[in-house]
C-alpha cells in the first residue's frame, strides 16, 4: 500500500469518526431536549453530562480529518463547561457557586483563544461591539440586582466574563460572534430564574437550545478561524519564498 492511499485511508477513518461524533452529539442534545419537554428526569440527568464532552471529541476529531490540530484552549473550554453542567443539575448553592465557577473558567478559555486568533485585531469594531455589550450587561444586571440576594456579586462578576467571550467572539467571525451572543442569552435566562422573574413558557428547554447552538457555534467557529489563520500563514510563506526567488 503506497503512502498516499495510507494517508487517504487514516483521514477517512478520522472523518467517519468525526461524523459519527457528530451524530451523536445531535441526538444527544435532541434527547436532552425531549426530557426537558416531557419532564423525564432521568434521560434529562443522564444527557447533559455528555454533551460538551461530546462536543469535544468532535472538534478534536474534525481538526485531526482535516490535517491540523483544533485550538489548544477549545477542548478544556469545553470540558470545564461539562463540569459546570454536571455542578449545577446538583441544585445545591455550593455546587451552583462551584458550577459557576467552572463556566467562569470556560469563559476565560474561551477569551484568550479568540484573542490569541486574532478577535481585537480590528479595535475600532471591538470598541463598537465591547460599547454595546457593556451597555447590554449593566442594563441588565441593573434590573437583577434587587432580586439576586446572596449571589449578586457571583453574577455580576461572572456574567462580565461572559460579556467577554461574547465581545472576543464577535471579534472572529459571524459563527462565533453569534454563539456567544447566544450564550449570553442562554445565562441571562438562567439569571432571571434565579431572580425569580416571570419564566417563558418551556423556559428550561429555551435555556438549554440556546446553549447547545451556543457552544457548537463557538466550537466550530474557533475551527474555521484556526484554518483561516494557517491558510494566512502558508500563503504569506509561499508569497515570502517566492520574493526571494525573484531577488
Amino acid at each position: 500500500m503506497s503512502i498516499r492511499t495510507t494517508t487517504r485511508a487514516v483521514l477517512g477513518g478520522r472523518l467517519r469518526s468525526a461524523s459519527g461524533l457528530l451524530a451523536g452529539f445531535a441526538t444527544t442534545s435532541a434527547a436532552h431536549l425531549g426530557a426537558l419537554l416531557t419532564d423525564t428526569q432521568v434521560l434529562r440527568h443522564a444527557t447533559k453530562p455528555a454533551l460538551m464532552p461530546l462536543l469535544a471529541a468532535q472538534s478534536l476529531a474534525s481538526a485531526a480529518a482535516a490535517g491540523r490540530q483544533a485550538p489548544r484552549l477549545l477542548a478544556p473550554a469545553l470540558l470545564l463547561s461539562a463540569g459546570g453542567d454536571v455542578l449545577l443539575q446538583l441544585g445545591q448553592d455550593p455546587a451552583f457557586l462551584a458550577g459557576m465557577g467552572s463556566f467562569a473558567a470556560a469563559h476565560v478559555c474561551y477569551v484568550t483563544m479568540f484573542v490569541g486568533q486574532g478577535a481585537l485585531t480590528d479595535r475600532r469594531r471591538t470598541l463598537v461591539v465591547a460599547a454595546a455589550y457593556a451597555t447590554a450587561w449593566a442594563s441588565m444586571v441593573s434590573l437583577l440586582w434587587p432580586d439576586l440576594g446572596d449571589l449578586r456579586i457571583p453574577v455580576a462578576g461572572y456574567s462580565l466574563l461572559l460579556a467577554s467571550t461574547a465581545v472576543t467572539s464577535a471579534g472572529l467571525n459571524l459563527r462565533t460572534g453569534l454563539g456567544g451572543a447566544l450564550f449570553l442569552l442562554s445565562d441571562t435566562l438562567i439569571a432571571t430564574k434565579l431572580a425569580k422573574w416571570r419564566e417563558l413558557p418551556g423556559h428550561e428547554v429555551w435555556i438549554m437550545a440556546t446553549y447547545i447552538l451556543a457552544q457548537y457555534l463557538l466550537a466550530t467557529g474557533a475551527l474555521r478561524a484556526a484554518e483561516a489563520q494557517e491558510e494566512r500563514e502558508a500563503q504569506e510563506f509561499g508569497s515570502a519564498l517566492r520574493a526571494r526567488g525573484a531577488v
